[in-house]
């Protein structure tokens, strides 16, 4: 554990925290910008190194929704998934904030039932499907939204999966001193490097805990999400699960590139994730003969936007593949 960068080190490289976010996204409407945000991020290695920030990264901030796969490690590492026969679906459930779609409700209710619980045992609270179809759906069939429709119902069938493993009562699950919220607290201490017996708390707007964890720990965690090689074999498998239940590429690309004495003696290039089937790009051979430079690259970034036919998906929209395909 001694290669992993101190929050000390950090500050140094950094400078004094407190200071402004800085500006980075400007709205613009017409010929003006109309609005500026201040943010900040970070990109941390699995050693804890922060490799590019901005703004104050030592700042405590509730990361809420956007740690549900950290949340859902005990799910997995504890054998609580494979002892009630998880699917992949429900473990990026748990992973998701969801839109309340009827797919999303009946995996839920159906995944409650295995586990012997009912819908009435989320603690979650209730609202209306974001998603604005399933919502006038339910509005027609004159049905109330319940827990089962609110976004983190996935998260909190995975809890009271974990909780029915421990063998620990299902009522309060989501209180602080609960046996899941600790098993949660304890994963996160692990995952950020950090001692939370201190950190600021608060309650989500789902009921659980949340705990205010700097962001250059944060991104430290989801680091060790992507690579937990110092993390006990049980987690690092968990790891490995959630990974292959939540991962969806955007966009891929992959060439096979031959060149002699500078120019292009053979490619080709196939696209993935941005047709409904892998594609191999059409033309390419054109290029053969050609040099390598600028002007070529341009001719082949071209020849993979036109070959880039997104389906519609809940990650992203259709036009945001091509746009990302030809920089790849």
């Amino acid at each position: 554990m001694n290669d992993i960068e101190t929050r000390d080190a950090r500050r140094d490289r950094a400078g004094a925290p407190g200071a402004a976010n800085p500006v980075l996204v400007e709205v613009t409407r017409g010929d003006m910008v109309e609005s500026r945000h201040r943010a900040a991020f970070a990109v941390a290695d699995p050693r804890g190194r922060v490799v590019a920030s901005a703004g104050d990264i030592e700042r405590p901030v509730y990361a809420r929704s956007a740690i549900k796969a950290l949340q859902a490690i005990p799910l997995v590492e504890s054998g609580a998934a494979e002892a009630f026969g998880l699917s992949d679906a429900e473990i990026a459930l748990a992973c998701a904030s969801h839109h309340g779609e009827p797919r999303h409700v009946e995996t839920v209710t159906t995944w409650l039932a295995r586990i012997g619980c009912s819908l009435e045992t989320l603690e979650c609270g209730a609202h209306p499907p974001t998603h604005a179809a399933s919502h006038r759906a339910l509005i027609a069939a004159g049905e109330e939204p319940g827990a089962v429709h609110n976004n983190c119902s996935g998260k909190h069938a995975g809890f009271l999966t974990l909780a029915r493993h421990l063998n620990a009562p299902t009522e309060g699950y989501i209180r602080s001193g609960h046996a899941v919220q600790q098993r949660v607290l304890g994963l996160l201490e692990v995952m950020t490097g950090l001692d939370l017996g201190a950190a600021p708390r608060g309650v989500d707007g789902c009921g659980i805990p949340v705990i205010g964890i700097p962001l250059a720990n944060l991104a430290f965690a989801m680091a060790r999400l992507a690579d937990p090689h110092d993390q006990p074999e049980a987690r690092q498998a968990a790891c490995a699960r959630i990974r292959g239940a939540i991962d969806f590429p955007l966009a891929g690309v992959a060439v096979a590139l031959r060149r002699e004495n500078g120019t292009i003696a053979s490619l080709r290039v196939a696209l993935t994730a941005v047709n409904p089937s892998p594609r191999l790009v059409e033309g390419t051979g054109d290029l053969e003969g050609k040099p390598l430079d600028d002007r070529s690259l341009d001719e082949l970034r071209e020849m993979v936007r036109t070959a880039a036919k997104p389906i519609r998906t809940t990650t992203a929209p259709p036009s945001y593949r091509p746009r990302v395909v030809g920089p790849l």
